[in-house]
């Protein structure tokens, strides 16, 4: 039987489709959020099913999870991010003992037992520092598409040191480095720096290994390299980083379908 999981972020919405007697993934997609995220969702859940002959008849039990979960009504059910991210990551990474997810809007620090249980916790979700809406605001400061943000960073050879992390006077430190003709490499390198920094600081403590970085921003080149940094340790890209969310809700799908 088929099972399901959403994952409706603040950014992008997220489903996947998974077979409950195999554990194997059938089917999955991503669209961009928008105002009507009901309506948004239900198109993308139909179109995930259409591409692989399925029909809602075929769907034995749907989750939902992420910022706008409550707005998924054919759900038989809600679960948390964490959880879902937590499971999400487990799965692909047996071993994974820390989760690092850096979203549109948010970001998580999520550690693991033994088990592979949530443990504890930290979250920022009361500022865009530390998130994919810092780097948009940054990018289009500097005028560099997001896509290339990591590309641009990469060039850097002194990253500038970016001290406010609130977006509002990050981007007034960022306007005075332009004018000052600090380079556009030094610049996007000292912001992915700073995300890490302030991510690495949700941790208060050294965060156990091995740790593994999902999120959309996660797909931006340099920030791995940046949150090893800044952690002092490895750090892994989950394989497909933005449907950690929505396949640890299938697997809670089938979980509970299979209880």
């Amino acid at each position: 039987m088929i099972c399901a999981g959403i994952d409706a972020g603040s950014r992008t919405i997220k489903v996947v489709l998974l077979d409950r007697d195999t554990g194997r993934v059938v089917g999955q997609g991503l669209s961009n959020q928008g105002v009507e995220q009901s309506a948004l969702v239900t198109s993308l859940f139909e179109a995930v099913l259409s591409e692989q002959g399925l029909t809602r008849r075929d769907v034995e039990r749907i989750v939902a999870t992420g910022y706008g979960r409550n707005a998924v009504e054919f759900a038989d059910t809600t679960v948390t991010e964490i959880t879902c991210h937590a499971k999400g990551v487990r799965h692909l990474v047996p071993e994974a003992a820390t989760v690092i997810d850096i979203g549109g809007e948010d970001s998580k620090l999520i550690r693991l037992d033994a088990r592979g249980r949530v443990r504890d916790f930290a979250m920022n979700d009361r500022c865009a520092a530390g998130t994919g809406r810092f780097l948009e605001v940054v990018a289009a400061r500097l005028g560099t598409p997001i896509e290339a943000f990591g590309a641009t960073a990469s060039q850097s050879r002194t990253p500038a040191p970016i001290s406010r992390m609130c977006v509002v006077f990050a981007e007034t430190e960022i306007i005075g480095l332009l004018a000052a003709h600090t380079p556009l490499p030094d610049i996007a390198a000292g912001v992915q720096a700073a995300i890490a920094a302030r991510v690495a600081g949700m941790a208060g403590r050294k965060v156990d290994a091995p740790v593994v970085f999902t999120g959309g921003v996660a797909r931006v080149s340099g920030m791995k390299e940046s949150l090893e940094s800044a952690l002092g340790q490895p750090v892994a890209v989950a394989p497909d980083p933005q449907m950690t969310g929505a396949l640890g809700a299938a697997l809670a799908a089938a979980e509970m379908a299979g209880a």
